[in-house]
């Protein structure tokens, strides 16, 4: 099993990066030029894309790894080790959508 104490900063890591990511652009736009408002907001949606797929991978890991030993002994478990493997995916998920929803704001020039 994993660390609790790593988990917890995987997980922490996560949540802060995709919220904080959105508050970088917006703030780079007020006191920057346009393009680097863009430029800002392109890393921002880099930084929540990238962070949230590696989370996203590192659950999966553990998940498949804990997953296939469970099924050497349970095979009738086959459902939920499937179900518990498709869930880290809703991560990635988050991450993309905020890394849309950063890209597609509207840039105010200064």
């Amino acid at each position: 099993m994993i660390d609790k104490r790593l988990a917890r900063w995987v997980f922490l890591s996560t949540f802060l990066v995709v919220l904080l990511s959105p508050a970088v652009a917006l703030a780079a736009e007020e006191v920057a030029g346009e393009w680097q408002s863009y430029v800002a907001k392109a890393i921002g949606a880099g930084i929540a894309m990238a962070v949230s797929a590696l989370a996203a991978g590192y659950a999966q890991a553990k998940i498949g790894s804990a997953g296939a030993g469970t099924l050497a002994e349970r095979p009738e478990a086959a459902v939920w080790v499937i179900v518990l493997q498709a869930l880290p995916e809703f991560i990635v998920l988050l991450g993309f959508v905020a890394a849309l929803l950063i890209v597609q704001m509207p840039v105010t020039p200064a």
